[in-house]
C-alpha cells in the first residue's frame, strides 16, 4: 500500500511539474517573440510527453531499462486504443486530412523502426536483441527530421496557434521551470522506484509494470488532454495529441534513453511490438479507409476492445 501511494505521489509530482516547465518555458518563449504555433509545436508538445521522458530516463540511468522501453511501447498502445478508443465514444473524432495522409503513417513507420532496431539477432546478426547507442542517434535524426517538418508545416499554414501562455516575469519563469525541473526528476526516482518495488512484490517482471500500470499512468496527461479536447468539440486536437506523443515517444524519448544507457529487449515480446504497430495499422485503416478522416463510437468501442484483449493476454501470461 505505501509503495503504490508513493506511485501516486510520484506521478503527480511528474504531472505538475510538467505543468510548471510548459508554463515557464511558454512564457519564457513569448517573451523572446517566438511565435505560438512553435510553442506549440516544442514546449507544449514536449510537456504531455514529460512523464514518459521522466519514467524513461530515470529507468535508463538508475538501470531499470525494461520500465524504459516498456513504457514507451507501453504507452502507445494505451494512447492509440485506449485513450482515442475513449474519446471516440465521447464524440466522434473528425481527423484533418495532413494527420490521415502524413502524421499517422510517421507514427506506424516509428514503431516498425523500433521493430527493427530492437531485433539485433534476427536481423543484423547481433549477439543480443537492444536498443544500441548507435540506434538513439538514428532515433533522435528522426525526430529532428519530424520537427523540422512541423515548424515547416505550421509556417507554410499561415496561421499562429491560440494558446493560452501565462504572462510571468523572466525570473519567474526561470522558478518554474527549474521548479518544474525537480518535480520531475524527483517524481520520476519516487515513480521508477515504487514500481520496481511494486513489480518485485507482486512476482511481475519490470516489463509487464512498464507497459501496463506505468504505461497508463504517464499517459494520463494525453487521456486528459484528448478527452477535454473530445467534450469541446475540437477532435482534431485529441488526435493531434495523441499521434504525435506517439511520434515524440518512439523518435525522442527512446532516442534520449538508450542514448543514457542501452535498452535491452528483455521481456519484451513479439506481441508486444506487434500490438504497437497493429494498433498505428488499425488507427490508419480506421481513419482512411472505414470512416474516411472520421472515428466514430463504434470504432472506439473496437479499440476499447482490442486494449482489454492485449491486457488479458498480458494477464494470462502472468498466471500461466
Amino acid at each position: 500500500m505505501v509503495a503504490f501511494l508513493l506511485l501516486v505521489l510520484g506521478l503527480a509530482m511528474i504531472v505538475y511539474g510538467a505543468n510548471f516547465l510548459v508554463d515557464g518555458a511558454s512564457a519564457l518563449a513569448k517573451r523572446y517573440n517566438i511565435p505560438n504555433i512553435v510553442i506549440g509545436l516544442t514546449i507544449v508538445a514536449f510537456g504531455t510527453s514529460a512523464p514518459e521522458l521522466a519514467v524513461s530516463a530515470y529507468s535508463s540511468l538508475s538501470g531499470n531499462p525494461e520500465i524504459a522501453l516498456g513504457n514507451v511501447i507501453g504507452s502507445n498502445i494505451v494512447n492509440i486504443l485506449l485513450i482515442l478508443g475513449i474519446t471516440a465514444v465521447i464524440y466522434p473524432l473528425t481527423i484533418l486530412r495532413n494527420t490521415v495522409q502524413k502524421e499517422i503513417p510517421l507514427s506506424l513507420l516509428a514503431a516498425i523502426v523500433v521493430y527493427f532496431l530492437i531485433n539485433d539477432i534476427t536481423y543484423s546478426g547481433g549477439s543480443v536483441d537492444i536498443i544500441s547507442f548507435a540506434d538513439g542517434i538514428i532515433l533522435l535524426g528522426f525526430m529532428s527530421i519530424f520537427v523540422y517538418y512541423m515548424v515547416h508545416l505550421a509556417k507554410s499554414s499561415g496561421e499562429d496557434e491560440d494558446l493560452s501562455i501565462p504572462n510571468l516575469t523572466k525570473y519567474k519563469s526561470l522558478l518554474y521551470i527549474m521548479g518544474g525541473l525537480v518535480l520531475l526528476v524527483g517524481g520520476g526516482k519516487i515513480f521508477v522506484d515504487n514500481a520496481v518495488a511494486l513489480a518485485l512484490e507482486a512476482g511481475l517482471s519490470k516489463e509487464i509494470i512498464g507497459l501496463t500500470i506505468v504505461a497508463i499512468g504517464t499517459s494520463l496527461p494525453e487521456l486528459a488532454t484528448s478527452v477535454v479536447a473530445a467534450l469541446k468539440k475540437n477532435s482534431d486536437i485529441a488526435v493531434g495529441n495523441i499521434v504525435g506523443s506517439n511520434i515524440f515517444n518512439i523518435f525522442f524519448i527512446l532516442g534520449v534513453s538508450s542514448v543514457l544507457a542501452p535498452l535491452p529487449k528483455g521481456g519484451i515480446t513479439e506481441i508486444d511490438l506487434f500490438v504497437c504497430i497493429g494498433a498505428s495499422v488499425l488507427l490508419l485503416f480506421s481513419s482512411h479507409f472505414m470512416g474516411r478522416f472520421k472515428i466514430v463510437k463504434t470504432e472506439g468501442i473496437i479499440f476499447i476492445l482490442c486494449y482489454i484483449l492485449y491486457i488479458g493476454y498480458q494477464v494470462s501470461q502472468v498466471t500461466s
